[in-house]
């Protein structure tokens, strides 16, 4: 039952952040406050689930609190990027191409397209909540190393941002292509790391001598992250844009460089 209404009130939260989102890339036409709005609502409401009593064990338990800020890292660091680019540039080409296309109905859609990616954040934020309820007492090895995959993934994706950040402000590379660093191994090395960083939940969450078997369902997190980076809102929107501002250099660069894990051999499309 406690259970179900924390679930029932995290939909509801998500579902309205989204909204909130919404109106607001409706009133300013600013595209890029809806990534805004979904990194820190996400991370505040994971947080809170990862954080709430459960059962009648003593409040919090240190996985709990370690989840907990995991969570709200990554989005105090993911967040507060978008919103530096946002200021900057205002707009998310990726948003704006597909609201060009929907034309009429681009606000109707695009709002359904926001309530699915809420749907989305609940099944991470379920991941986070079993992570952070494991019942196995203390910390184990386990929690250590899913915490460094953590920070792997943070680490990775805060230089990959850096570098392509550098590479911008470089007016030699005007309208270039970013070949540099990370970006040498990877199209994609931010969203891999991204998606590195919610590896880390089924790994504090999972109990391999089969205590707690709910905690196999966190798996959802990388599953669901991966699918929306490589197949909805990230890779392809952002390559079709890359595609079309670019011309052939970026062809050049996609087909010697890998789309989403660095060192991959097989050449992504």
């Amino acid at each position: 039952m406690v259970v179900a209404i924390l679930l029932s009130a995290t939909a509801a939260a998500l579902s309205a952040s989204m909204a909130v989102a919404w109106w607001v890339q409706k009133r300013t036409g600013e595209t890029g406050w809806i990534d805004v709005f979904w990194t820190f609502s996400l991370g505040l409401v994971a947080a809170a689930a990862a954080l709430a009593p459960f059962d009648s064990v003593p409040w919090p338990q240190p996985r709990q609190t370690l989840v907990a800020v995991l969570v709200l890292l990554w989005s105090l660091r993911l967040g507060s990027h978008i919103v530096l680019r946002t200021r900057s540039a205002g707009d998310d080409p990726r948003y704006r191409h597909l609201i060009e296309q929907w034309g009429n109905n681009a606000g109707r859609i695009l709002f359904l397209q926001l309530q699915i990616q809420a749907a989305v954040s609940l099944l991470l934020t379920l991941s986070v909540f079993l992570a952070a309820h494991n019942p196995e007492p203390g910390l184990r090895l386990q929690d250590v190393f899913g915490a460094l995959v953590w920070l792997a993934g943070i680490v990775g994706a805060g230089v990959a941002d850096s570098q392509l950040r550098q590479f911008r402000k470089n007016s030699a590379h005007g309208g270039g292509v970013c070949d540099v660093g990370l970006w040498r191994l990877s199209r994609h090395p931010n969203y891999f790391f991204e998606w590195l960083c919610w590896c880390a939940y089924p790994l504090i969450a999972i109990d391999l001598a089969g205590r707690y078997p709910y905690g196999w369902a966190a798996l959802l997190a990388p599953a669901c992250m991966y699918w929306l980076l490589t197949s909805v809102s990230g890779i392809p929107p952002l390559e079709d844009h890359m595609a079309r501002t670019r011309g052939p250099a970026w062809e050049t660069y996609r087909k010697r460089t890998s789309a989403f894990f660095p060192f991959w051999p097989g050449k992504q499309a």
